[in-house]
């Protein structure tokens, strides 16, 4: 019969093991989306984001030890305070040898963190890994957020607009209308299930934004109109430049769907899919084989937009609010 392996805090000697068992879950991942990073399938690489979470202010966790070997880790830290008094464990922070471990070593972990006044939890988990996933759902967490890939469009693929819309990349002219449409995605996840707590920036703030950032190259922003009205926006850029795909959840090189709305009146009307459709274009003709977004979970539209354009979970932000 196997001992359940001996729960300690996490110490800088347990950076070897949790290095190699890290590795080992990215590779697994791989194998089912070779989209992400393969530098990470090195223990040494694997190291280098393990040791950049431990090394943070407020870094704590908890090892799994059995004999003279680790089976397996978690870390969590703190994040800017807008998250409010929260622990984070990144894509990096966790592996385990056996899906069961995590609960112990959770409980572990934890029990610093509540005790410390963190009482909002966040967890980054492989959606690859059901049974790992399960095991977050038996500690009370549930989904908060998704990261999702898809193969860039291959060329030659139909995509006949629907009657009445047309795509076409936006100009300054279009300033107003972008604007309104930066707002009517946070305004939409307001909104019940999602009840998001984020302020609104007013229109005239949102405007400015734009206006400041429009000529930047990183990114190519497209309208859609229907009957001459622009009634939907969406955004691409390198995924290098967004600040949630990093470390393992990063695909190097892919495209990023950064952002997409459509006005109340217009949705069902085909204009969301149309504008995700021609990032994906995007994406091909300039040399991207991989694209990614992300979106609430409990944002209905999006959570039914994106995986029917064909977008597959990579990760999954799971959330646990302590009472």
């Amino acid at each position: 019969m196997r001992t359940r392996p001996e729960i300690v805090p996490f110490d800088e000697m347990h950076l070897a093991g949790a290095a190699r068992l890290l590795a080992e879950r990215h590779r697994a991942h791989r194998l089912v989306e070779p989209g992400l990073d393969p530098r990470y399938e090195a223990a040494e690489a694997a190291r280098a984001e393990i040791e950049a979470l431990f090394g943070s202010d407020g870094a704590s966790g908890a090892a799994a030890i059995a004999g003279d070997r680790l089976d397996g880790f978690l870390l969590g830290r703190p994040r800017e305070a807008s998250w409010g008094p929260n622990v984070w464990v990144e894509p990096a922070g966790h592996a385990v040898a056996e899906p069961e471990l995590v609960r112990d070593l959770y409980a572990a972990a934890a029990e610093r963190w509540v005790a410390d006044g963190l009482t909002s939890h966040y967890a980054v988990v492989p959606a690859s890994d059901p049974a790992l996933v399960d095991a977050w759902f038996r500690l009370g967490f549930g989904h908060q957020h998704v990261h999702a890939i898809r193969e860039a469009r291959p060329a030659g693929e139909p995509s006949e607009p629907p009657p009445g819309l047309v795509v076409r990349l936006a100009s300054r002219d279009d300033l107003d209308a972008l604007a309104r449409l930066e707002l009517a995605l946070p305004e939409h996840q307001a909104l019940s299930p999602v009840f998001s707590r984020l302020p609104l920036p007013s229109l005239e703030e949102t405007r400015a934004e734009y206006d400041a950032d429009f000529d930047d190259p990183q990114f190519t922003t497209y309208v859609v109109e229907r009957h001459g009205e622009i009634v939907g926006s969406a955004v691409a850029c390198p995924v290098e430049v967004s600040p949630a795909h990093t470390s393992l959840a990063r695909a190097p090189g892919a495209g990023l769907l950064g952002f997409a709305a459509v006005l109340p009146e217009a949705r069902g009307s085909g204009a969301g899919r149309l504008l995700g459709e021609t990032v994906l274009a995007w994406a091909r003709e300039t040399g991207r084989r991989w694209v990614v977004t992300d979106w609430r979970m409990t944002n209905l539209l999006s959570s039914r937009a994106w995986p029917r354009l064909g977008f597959r979970p990579t990760f999954y932000r799971l959330f646990r609010a302590i009472p």
